[in-house]
């Protein structure tokens, strides 16, 4: 492995170092802007098999750190992956998203769930993360990939994508034992996933809770902050030296709660300014982000000014850059690698345009 006695330079940040600049990545860096990509989508239509088969999942993983050298570099996959393991099984369908029929909403699927056996449901994670590592070297952190509890049970519970969650909510409001059983299945079954990826190589994991945003605050301590903690405290027994990440979108109104979760590091979406992010959170946790994705439409100049006014922002300790969201499909190829050049070059440009 290249330079093998260095410790990548995104764990140093997640681990709290002061940084000359801060490390980056984009969350979807692999995926539909790169024309890469999109010519492999062609020759294999299906997103299961292009997350599941180890060589396409690999192929697509590396394709934006061949192209950008981003800090990071995440195991392109779905949340909803494990599930089939525990027996929810799903499809995705490229015009609609996710499906799961049927969907889950009885006591008695509830109880018939089985615990998760990576090796036996997902044996395809443990060789993509390894070879990604292999692959890597410590040029960049391998980042793993996983669903939080809220979110994974909406799908499930919902059906599908939704645009106001009544089903899961009324669920809540109405047979609040059920979605806690079913939270506190998917809570341990993650909890085992991501110890199977930091076994078979991620140096840090983001855990995804993108539609525990639409919870009131107090339904969100009640509905999703105890089972991520529930993720969190599991793994942190087993891999205390493993920085978590949390990201929930649209999460200006639960950020002070995020950090409860027991996470390194809070991933701030772009609806909150990065010096109050900071305020909010407090000293001892990292943040990540925090540009709206839709700033890589504009002029150079003007991306530039904004990772600089970021970066000023978040100080030089325990940030790693980010967009606030996932890359949009239909951004230009260029501003993306314009992003990555200037973040790369940051604590330089930072003494130019004090």
């Amino acid at each position: 492995m290249a330079g093998s006695t260095q410790v990548p330079y995104l764990l140093r940040a997640a681990r709290g170092e002061v940084l000359e600049r801060p490390p980056v990545w984009m969350m979807r860096q692999a995926g539909r802007y790169m024309k890469a990509y999109r010519d492999l989508r062609d020759k294999y239509p299906s997103f299961r098999d292009r997350s599941e088969n180890v060589d396409l999942a690999v192929e697509i993983s590396l394709q934006p750190f061949r192209a950008f050298q981003p800090d990071g570099v995440i195991l392109f996959s779905d949340i909803l992956t494990p599930l089939p393991g525990i027996g929810i099984p799903f499809d995705i369908i490229e015009s609609r998203g996710p499906v799961i029929d049927p969907p889950v909403r009885s006591i008695e699927q509830v109880k018939n769930l089985k615990p998760l056996e990576p090796e036996t449901s997902l044996p395809f994670i443990r060789e993509i993360l390894q070879i990604l590592r292999n692959e890597v070297g410590n040029q960049a952190t391998v980042l793993g990939f996983v669903g939080a509890p809220w979110t994974l049970a909406a799908y499930a519970i919902e059906g599908k994508s939704s645009k106001d969650y009544a089903i899961i909510k009324s669920m809540a409001f109405t047979e609040p034992s059920l979605l806690h059983e079913f939270l506190g299945k998917l809570a341990d079954a993650i909890a085992i996933y991501v110890r199977y990826q930091i076994d078979s190589g991620a140096q840090v994991v983001q855990m995804f809770d993108s539609w525990a945003g639409q919870l009131s605050p107090q339904d969100y301590e009640t509905f999703a902050m105890p089972y991520q903690r529930r993720v969190v405290e599991q793994v942190k027994a087993t891999h205390p030296d493993t920085p978590m990440i949390l990201y929930i979108n649209g999460s200006a109104g639960i950020l002070d709660r995020m950090s409860k979760s027991g996470v390194d590091i809070v991933s701030v979406d772009w609806t909150v300014d990065m010096a109050e992010a900071r305020k909010r959170l407090g000293e001892n946790i990292g943040v990540q982000g925090n540009i709206d994705p839709c700033v890589l439409y504009g002029s150079q100049d003007f991306i530039r000014d904004r990772i600089l006014d970021t970066i000023r922002k978040a100080g030089k300790k325990g940030h790693i850059l980010n967009l606030g969201h996932g890359v949009l499909p239909s951004t230009p190829e260029e501003n993306v690698a314009f992003f990555f050049e200037t973040a790369k070059q940051a604590d330089k440009l930072l003494t130019v345009h004090a």
